[in-house]
C-alpha cells in the first residue's frame, strides 16, 4: 500500500512517449520554487495498491506502447518499498519504468538496508530522471533545505551501474540563472556518460496560488519568471561547460 497524491493518465513530459504518471505523496525537500507543496506531507496521500495502479494502466495499454509508467512526486524514493513493488509489477508486464527523483534519499555511504533497497529498485528501473536543483552545496541547502551531497552521490552511483539518466535543471532568475553556475553544472554533466538528455526547465510561478490556498508564504513571489530566450541562453551556458559548443 502506498500514499498517492494523484495520477495523470496521458503524460507527455515525464519520460519518453506517452506515460501513466503516478505522483507519490511525501517529500523531505522544501524547494523554494516547488509547485506541488501539497505533496510534501506523506500522510495527506490516498492509499492505493500497486496492483490497482497497474490495472488502471492496463485498461488503456495501447496508449502507452511508446511510453510506460513514471513515478514522480513528491519524492517517490521516500516510499521505496512500494515504489519497487510498483515497478516490479510493471516490468512483469513488459512496461517501461521511469523514476523522476531528486536523489535526496540516496545513502552517501552506500551501506545499510536502504542502499540494498536502492540496488533492488534499480533492477526494475529503466530510466532515471534526476533533478539537480543547484550545483553548489551551500546554495543548494538554502534553496531546498538540504545539501546536494546525496544527490551527486546518487548521480555517481547511476554512472557506475550504467543506468540511463535524463537530467532536469530548473533555472531561476537570481538563483541559478548565472553563467558561472550553469557552466559549472555543464562541467559536471560532462562527466556523466550515461546521461541521455538534458532538460532545462524555466522557472514559473504557476504554483504560487497553491501556497496561498494552503496559507503558506511563497518565498519567490517577487522573482520574475524565466523567459524562453533566457532558457535558451541558460541551456547554451550549460552546453559550453560540457564542451559541446
Amino acid at each position: 500500500m502506498g500514499k498517492i497524491h494523484s495520477i495523470e493518465t496521458f503524460g507527455t513530459v515525464d519520460g519518453p512517449g506517452v506515460r501513466f504518471v503516478v505522483f507519490f505523496q511525501g517529500c523531505p525537500m522544501r524547494c523554494q520554487y516547488c509547485h506541488n507543496p501539497d505533496t510534501w506531507n506523506l500522510e495527506d496521500g490516498q492509499d492505493m495498491e500497486a496492483s490497482e495502479l497497474i490495472e488502471r494502466l492496463d485498461r488503456n495499454r495501447a496508449f502507452y506502447q511508446s511510453g510506460g509508467i513514471t513515478a514522480t512526486g513528491g519524492e517517490p524514493m521516500l516510499q521505496i518499498d512500494f515504489l519497487t513493488e510498483l515497478f516490479t509489477k510493471a516490468k512483469e508486464k513488459g512496461i517501461h519504468t521511469c523514476l523522476d527523483t531528486s536523489g535526496i534519499m540516496f545513502p552517501e555511504s552506500r551501506q545499510g538496508d536502504f542502499f540494498e533497497k536502492v540496488e533492488k529498485l534499480m533492477t526494475v528501473t529503466d530510466l532515471v530522471m534526476l533533478d539537480i536543483k543547484h550545483i553548489e552545496k551551500e546554495a543548494h541547502e538554502k534553496l531546498t533545505g538540504h545539501s546536494n551531497q546525496n544527490i551527486l552521490a546518487f548521480a555517481e552511483y547511476l554512472k557506475e551501474i550504467g543506468k540511463p539518466i535524463w537530467v532536469r535543471h530548473v533555472v531561476v532568475p537570481g538563483i541559478t540563472f548565472q553563467e558561472d553556475l550553469l557552466y559549472k553544472l555543464g562541467e559536471y554533466l560532462k562527466t556523466l556518460p550515461n546521461m541521455e538528455k538534458l532538460e532545462v526547465l524555466p522557472y514559473h510561478a504557476l504554483g504560487a496560488v497553491k501556497y496561498e490556498n494552503l496559507g503558506m508564504d511563497y518565498v519567490l513571489k517577487d522573482t520574475p519568471q524565466l523567459t524562453k530566450q533566457q532558457a535558451k541562453e541558460a541551456e547554451e551556458m550549460i552546453f559550453k561547460g560540457m564542451g559541446k559548443i
